[in-house]
């Protein structure tokens, strides 16, 4: 079992990264605020989890040890795989998660593209005795803010919006409502202004 990366950026897109491990080039599959917070030529440090199926080996990377923890909790559940867990992981965080499960509150969980109502029902049923076991004592991944460049900032939060489950339509539109903030502050990071596009499609 892998359980973490620290090496150099040497690659990154809207949903997935390449660290560089002692000369080896690693590939993880990273949600888009994780990718977001991750610069080429930079040293980072990645949680993972690796996703075994018969015909792969896939590893998945996260900004702290929690997420990772969350996003195997989640797989657990039934008719729960590693897109929507990592869906889930975009829209809410894990103390959002844990809240939500805990407290039956299946309106927050059918934010995330993908599930409805019983899919949120059976994720309650199956977590909710588990959801306490992830404590949020996790260290986060150090990897520093990022700031926008130009026009950039839109390309990634869309790839990032529309790998998570979002139509191109969809992810165009958030990118709009947030493009506010990039104007207001050009060195705003672009995980913040993929977190905002994420509450944007998350409301009601």
């Amino acid at each position: 079992m892998i359980a973490q990366l620290t090496g150099t950026v040497s690659a990154v897109g809207a949903t997935w990264a390449v660290i560089d491990v002692g000369g080896v080039g690693i590939k993880t599959l990273c949600g888009p605020n994780t990718t977001a917070e991750l610069r080429r030529g930079q040293q980072a440090t990645l949680s993972t989890s690796l996703v075994v199926r018969e015909d792969s080996l896939t590893l998945y990377g996260f900004g702290t040890a929690e997420e990772r923890d969350f996003f195997e909790l989640l797989m657990t559940a039934s008719g729960v795989g590693p897109k929507l867990a990592q869906a889930a992981l975009a829209v809410l965080t894990p103390d959002d998660l844990r809240q939500a499960i805990a407290t039956e509150n299946l309106v927050a969980l059918t934010k995330v593209p993908g599930v409805g109502r019983k899919g949120a029902q059976r994720i309650v049923i199956e977590l909710k005795d588990k959801v306490n076991a992830v404590l949020s004592e996790q260290p986060t991944a150090g990897n520093g803010p990022t700031t926008t460049q130009s026009a950039e900032w839109r390309e990634q939060v869309s790839q990032g919006l529309q790998g998570l489950g979002w139509s191109a339509k969809d992810a165009e539109a958030a990118c709009d409502r947030v493009e506010n903030l990039a104007e207001d502050d050009p060195s705003v990071g672009v995980a913040v202004l993929m977190r905002a596009a994420l509450q944007t499609l998350a409301k009601p």
